[in-house]
């Protein structure tokens, strides 16, 4: 039997630590899962308009950290993609940040929705600077109750690693509290951190890297039920 393939959205790049880690965490989730899933790079400039053909022969999506990316258009079709047919969908760091865009202009009606890191002039963007750059840092998350995160972790609260420096402007957040894409975990300070997009089969955008976790011989609970969805879809 053929093994079902994970598209890993973005750019690789030795230098960037997420990346080294997620085939790591990969591995580690197959091998406790004995599950029959494989994965593959698909650098953001590959992605042309024919999304679905290009995503047909993979079974989930991983919009990988490493903003921003050299083909932005690319990377929200296949963000696109992902929810629209059902597919798995794990979006880290820079996919947590581009999964919302994607979410804001199709769903909540914004035109034009921007990112801060490459449009540093625009008004009320949806991805805006932190007020504290998360970069290199440790931080505790609180899952929201009742939440796929909070199950899938099985505790009420975490310790989980970053490396960002934009999120989610609060000019938005209320539209979280409604509607199908939800807050999944905040930060001490009340940040949202984590969202999950409710009646899709699994769609879950963190805004710190689980993957680290795989650098410390550490199992990523997100990763192993990523794999795990994937596995059983």
């Amino acid at each position: 039997m053929n093994a079902k393939r994970i598209a890993l959205i973005g750019d690789y790049s030795e230098s960037i630590t997420a990346h080294r880690a997620i085939p790591i965490a990969l591995k580690m989730a197959v091998d406790k899962l004995n599950a029959n899933v494989s994965w593959e790079w698909l650098r953001s400039r590959s992605i042309g308009a024919a999304i679905g053909e290009a995503l047909r022969d993979y079974a989930g999506v991983w919009c990988v950290p490493g903003s921003p990316y050299e083909n932005t258009g690319g990377v929200i079709a296949a963000i696109r993609c992902a929810r629209e047919t059902q597919r798995p969908f794990l979006g880290t760091c820079g996919g947590f940040q581009h999964a919302l865009i994607e979410y804001a202009e199709a769903v909540w009606g914004v035109r034009d929705p921007a990112h801060a890191e490459t449009d540093a002039h625009a008004v009320n963007p949806v991805i805006a600077p932190l007020m504290c750059a998360l970069v290199e840092v440790k931080g505790g998350l609180h899952f929201e109750p009742r939440s796929r995160l909070a199950k899938i972790y099985g505790r009420d609260s975490a310790t989980e690693e970053y490396h960002c420096s934009y999120g989610l402007n609060p000019h938005y957040a209320d539209r979280l509290q409604t509607g199908a894409l939800r807050i999944a975990a905040r930060d001490d300070e009340g940040g949202i951190r984590a969202v999950e997009l409710e009646g899709h089969p699994f769609y879950i955008c963190t805004l710190f890297q689980p993957e680290r976790a795989a650098l410390r011989d550490q199992l990523p609970p997100l990763v192993k039920a990523f794999v795990s969805a994937i596995a059983v879809g």
